[in-house]
């Protein structure tokens, strides 16, 4: 590369960045699409140990999973940017409500895919305007291994929890993606910083962690309350507490989350949850309209009621076992087992 054109495409990557922050992402770095050579490997031994449950879909397209090169072989840069999510309360604190449903920070207000990526595309049209160049925006919704990428241009590494952690802004944050022709100066990577801290593995109900950096999905509550079909292995139900849609306990005892940076879009801080009483009785019209424009709203009434009445299984409260009861007979199995699950555990009371 000359040295002009150098200069001038570290001026366009500097005013990259400052249109990024503009747009309300929190950080904004550059790699290679060919930067991650080790995410093959990772994402085969993932696989082969069965790690993704049900998630059918990650053994789809393990090419382009593996390889960003493979996926858009005409990038030559990948912007990836992180943006905050971070809450204003603690997250944990619910847990401590058993007559509450606890709902992860990032679905409490506005889907996120919708946020980000309305924000993403502004940030890609912008850059078609700047220079002559081809774009292509992801988060979250193509087989893009977004957690080695953020790693590899800097944003923050992937900790022991496998989430991102930066020093600048903790473990709140989505992350999305910007692949275009241009040839940006990439950034250095990060390297980890967890040092021998295990807060996360320690913290997790159900032991899903089989080893730091290393995550067994099927024992995730995220991965269960979210992805799984079906009734949930009895040896876990009690271990989901009240937690019906999600899990933030590994992240929310992460100690880099002092740097955290607040979310500058108040969509993301919304009022999702409720008492198990009123969210165990929405039909499937209730539970559309209650929940339009959220990320719950994808698993549907029946598998969110499913993990409403193991939260009343757990509650510890009698005075619900008639609401659970009314469920044992539901059309969805995996309902009416969760309810006469439920009504064992509190008639055993």
């Amino acid at each position: 590369m000359q040295l002009k054109d150098k200069m001038n495409n570290t001026d366009l990557k500097s005013r990259v960045v400052a249109q990024a922050l503009a747009e309300g992402f929190v950080a904004c770095r550059v790699c290679r699409p060919d930067a991650v050579p080790e995410v093959p490997a990772r994402l085969g031994a993932f696989l082969d140990a069965g790690y993704h449950g049900q998630m059918g879909w990650m053994e789809e397209r393990v090419s382009w999973r593996g390889d960003p090169s493979v996926l858009w072989p005409e990038a030559k840069s990948v912007i990836m940017l992180a943006e905050s999510y971070a809450p204003e309360h603690d997250p944990l604190a619910v847990l401590e409500r058993p007559e509450l449903g606890a709902i992860s920070v990032y679905a409490k207000g506005r889907d996120y895919h919708d946020v980000v990526k309305k924000r993403l595309k502004r940030l890609a049209r912008w850059l078609i305007e700047q220079e002559t160049c081809q774009v292509k925006v992801f988060v979250d919704t193509a087989p893009v291994p977004e957690k080695a990428l953020a790693q590899a241009a800097g944003l923050g590494w992937q900790g022991k929890h496998t989430n991102v952690v930066s020093r600048d802004w903790g473990n709140w944050a989505f992350l999305g993606s910007v692949f275009t022709t241009l040839d940006l100066e990439p950034d250095a990577a990060e390297v980890d910083r967890c040092g021998s801290c295990t807060a996360c593995q320690d913290v997790c109900p159900t032991n899903a962690f089989p080893a730091p950096y290393r995550l067994d999905a099927r024992r995730c509550i995220s991965y269960l309350t979210i992805e799984h079909e079906g009734p949930v292995d009895e040896g876990l139900r009690a271990k989901l507490g009240n937690r019906i849609y999600g899990c933030d306990d590994c992240l929310a005892v992460c100690p880099w989350n002092k740097f955290a940076v607040a979310a500058s879009d108040m969509r993301y801080h919304g009022s999702a949850g409720g008492t198990l009483a009123e969210l165990v009785v929405l039909d499937d019209a209730a539970f559309r309209l209650r929940f339009s424009g959220s990320p719950i709203k994808r698993i549907g009434r029946d598998r969110f009621v499913r993990n409403v009445l193991y939260a009343i299984g757990n509650s510890g409260d009698e005075s619900l076992c008639g609401l659970a009861q009314g469920f044992c007979d539901d059309e969805d199995a995996a309902v009416a087992d969760a309810a006469r699950w439920a009504v064992s555990r509190l008639n055993d009371l």
